[in-house]
């Protein structure tokens, strides 16, 4: 008698490979319906976000509009000859006005249409920020371009699942992609950004001292301009600051740039530069406007150790009374310039002299910012075997750096992902540099102010010991 098993049915053997099976994907057609409802739904969006997109033709199209349903063709032939003369008044009596208006939206349609548009979805593709040429929908979307004198800002609206994370780590690709020197993305709300595309370097050209000022702002001290024309605006009070780059980039000008915008507060005794110049070149140009100077090992771990015992001090008066620092003439801001500091911290050949040397800059850099010190220090090699103290400077620049690797080693991790690209900076232009400023993970590309030994000749003639009368 047969088993139970032995009679149940077996499942069918599926035709393996060999056997010239093929197998396809049944085709499901999208209902007519579905279809035109799309189709109607893509035009009344187009329609209602058409006069966002372009307010000025709207606008111009619904009054002309308005005026000849209510006064005929009189109304619009009155409308439109009183908008003519009105542009003709606009372009005689400020031409450069009228000139730079048409000229950027011109230029804007040009490159929305030409540029942007044409090339958008191939460049998202093989830059990584888009998946397929085929899938549209997944594809963020381009809603307004609009040029300025120095830049194109691409607003764009991001898909879900995408990050302005993911464009900040594409911005060399994007640059490349769009003929443009360099990218910056600026996070405007949630799912939309603006995408900034210079047309040209505007830092090409070499910047001269800035006038002196009367009123100073130990925390905004320009020093320089920025990619987008602005002033570049150094914050030392309440903070520390770390430049590195290559010999020839442009240190100097940093540092003197800065001591020249701090000047006016020395002048008021609310402000004092302390300046430590082991190379006896870049600061000893200047030696009587700083209240202490030093130019090898001993002397500059002396006045270091000065400035951590000071700092000590009004630690321990501010103790329970005040957690904030306010210049006075009595407990003045206190400005420490370390140039080229691995030579304290590396070079130097008495061990001793390293150690105390890297003790006292990490207690200032630790402990300083909220009693008026701070630190401004300049080296060439970031390696952390030469400078362990990185990262207890808050604000770093980067200038002209000698590998790619430095770039995130002085502005921190993801850096040279985000467009500061140091390490490709033309060795011509001496200044040009990228910063890094605390609470801010975008680099900002900057260009410091040159100041020549005339400048500094005549800074030491008006603000040296006769002229604010320190002792120095």
């Amino acid at each position: 008698m047969p088993s139970k098993v032995g009679s149940a049915q077996t499942s069918p053997t599926l035709p393996s490979p060999a056997q010239g099976v093929r197998w396809t994907t049944p085709i499901v057609e999208t209902p007519g319906i579905v279809v035109l409802a799309s189709w109607v739904w893509r035009l009344v969006r187009f329609l209602v976000t058409l006069p966002f997109r372009f307010p000025v033709m709207v606008a111009s199209a619904a009054v002309s509009a308005a005026s000849w349903y209510w006064f005929g063709w009189l109304g619009l032939a009155v409308l439109w000859a009183t908008a003519t003369v009105a542009s003709l008044v606009w372009w005689r009596v400020w031409p450069d006005s009228f000139r730079q208006w048409v000229t950027l939206r011109t230029l804007a349609w040009w490159r929305h249409v030409f540029v942007y548009r044409r090339h958008w979805q191939p460049v998202l593709v093989i830059s990584g920020l888009a998946e397929s040429y085929q899938e549209r929908r997944y594809l963020p979307r381009i809603r307004r371009v609009s040029c300025t004198s120095w830049a194109d800002r691409v607003r764009v609206t991001l898909v879900a699942g995408t990050s302005p994370a993911d464009f900040e780590t594409r911005v060399a690709e994007l640059a490349h992609g769009f003929g443009a020197p360099s990218c910056r993305v600026v996070v405007e709300g949630p799912r939309k950004i603006t995408l900034e595309f210079p047309r040209h370097d505007t830092l090409s050209e070499p910047l001269h001292a800035f006038p002196m000022t009367h009123h100073v702002d130990l925390s905004a001290l320009p020093v320089g301009v920025t990619e987008d024309g602005s002033e570049w605006r150094l914050r030392l009070h309440g903070t520390h600051v770390l430049v590195a780059g290559v010999t020839g980039s442009g240190k100097g000008s940093v540092i003197w740039s800065a001591i020249r915008a701090t000047l006016p507060a020395v002048a008021e005794g609310t402000a004092q530069v302390w300046a430590i110049d082991p190379k006896r070149m870049e600061l000893s140009y200047g030696r009587s406007l700083f209240a202490q100077y030093a130019d090898d090992g001993e002397s500059a771990v002396a006045v270091l150790e000065l400035a951590v015992s000071q700092m000590q001090d009004r630690a321990r008066r501010y103790a329970g009374r005040q957690r904030s620092h306010t210049p006075t003439k009595q407990d003045p801001f206190v400005l420490v310039v370390l140039d080229e500091v691995a030579f304290l911290t590396a070079y130097h050949p008495d061990r001793d002299v390293r150690r105390r040397a890297e003790n006292a800059i990490a207690t200032l850099t630790s402990q300083g910012r909220s009693v008026g010190f701070s630190v401004l220090a300049a080296l060439q090699d970031p390696r952390k075997e030469v400078m362990n103290l990185r990262n207890l400077f808050p604000d770093k620049v980067a200038l002209r750096l000698d590998e790619a690797s430095q770039v995130d080693m002085i502005l921190g991790e993801g850096a040279r992902d985000r467009g500061a690209n140091a390490h490709l900076i033309d060795p011509g232009l001496p200044g040009v540099g990228y910063v890094r400023m605390e609470g801010s993970p975008a680099p900002v590309r900057v260009r410091a102010a040159y100041v020549a030994d005339e400048d500094i000749t005549a800074m030491a003639d008006g603000y040296g010991p006769s002229e604010n009368g320190a002792d120095r």
